[in-house]
């Protein structure tokens, strides 16, 4: 009969090790389901070398499958031209790199403001969500990542402003329906600064083709209450290596998040995001080894 010990290190050898791509084991969620995740990085984490050159989107995808990542969440900054979509034949270049290394595109995103009082301003920001629906579905990545937006402009009330953002939401979710593409929308501390603020834009939104980016670092009270209360939201997750607890700024209780996505019934891709200059490559792979010792206490399969 194997040791406990045995079976732990067993367990956790088959959910991190490089040839399960970060893919963790199936268990029960609080309702019966079973869960499985792949471990993903978001390429913000590389935002200061792909944007100063000394890294490219091939680069960090070659890394991500050396360090064992299931995916990569694409994000738009770091393609030629953004704002612009990209060309075909550069998706294309992405997609077939991608592909010969065994790694997934877990989503891709955008920066955008649907709090703008101005009609053709706001017009602009729906067309630009839009064009990148298309080029996640292009991409091959099954969501985009969006904002609610800046925050309440002067002279509107949250109420006023919410039912517009979701008004916008709503069109390119409707959008978004046609190509196949889920919009994952980011509680980013700006006009959604608590889990109350999720609960009560996610009540205007009609569109079954948007959910939330479970933002960990950015509800600034109390964090895990935040992320039990909004999980339910869930289609992809930004795990960051700090979290704030009534403002103050702490490194994240990893095995504590993991346990709550866990015991709920979430299922799909949860992107890693680490902040912070320099040392991008050890700084991913020291949190990727922090989420996956968290699956120490995932029970075993085998």
């Amino acid at each position: 009969m194997k040791s406990i010990t045995a079976t732990i290190l067993l367990a956790l050898s088959l959910l991190c090790s490089p040839a399960a791509r970060g893919q963790g084991a199936a268990e029960a969620g609080a309702d019966g389901s079973r869960s499985r995740i792949k471990i993903a990085l978001n390429l913000y984490s590389f935002n200061t070398p792909l944007t100063d050159g000394s890294e490219t989107l091939e680069s960090v995808i070659e890394y991500c499958s050396d360090a064992g990542f299931a995916a990569v969440d694409a994000t738009g900054y770091y393609f030629a031209g953004y704002p612009q979509p990209p060309a075909d034949d550069e998706i294309n270049r992405l997609k077939y790199h991608a592909f010969r290394r065994g790694i997934q595109f877990s989503g891709t995103g955008v920066r955008n403001d649907f709090t703008r009082v101005d009609g053709a301003a706001l017009a602009a920001e729906i067309r630009h969500v839009k064009d990148w629906i298309v080029v996640a579905a292009r991409l091959g990545a099954p969501s985009l990542r969006i904002f609610a937006g800046a925050g309440v402009p002067e002279g509107d009330t949250w109420d006023a402003t919410a039912r517009r953002v979701a008004a916008a939401i709503d069109e390119c979710g409707d959008f978004a329906l046609q190509y196949g593409v889920t919009l994952a929308l980011q509680n980013h501390n700006d006009f959604l600064k608590t889990a109350e603020d999720v609960e009560k834009l996610f009540a205007l939104i009609r569109s079954s083709a948007v959910g939330l980016m479970l933002d960990i670092g950015s509800f600034h009270n109390d964090p895990y209450r935040e992320i039990e209360q909004t999980i339910g939201y869930a289609v992809s997750w930004q795990i960051k290596e700090n979290v704030f607890i009534r403002g103050t700024e702490t490194p994240a209780d990893i095995p504590r998040v993991m346990d709550i996505i866990r015991r709920s019934s979430y299922r799909g891709y949860v992107p890693i995001e680490t902040l912070g200059r320099g040392r991008e490559r050890e700084r991913a792979g020291e949190m990727l080894r922090k989420v996956c010792a968290a699956g120490e206490i995932l029970e075993s399969t085998h």
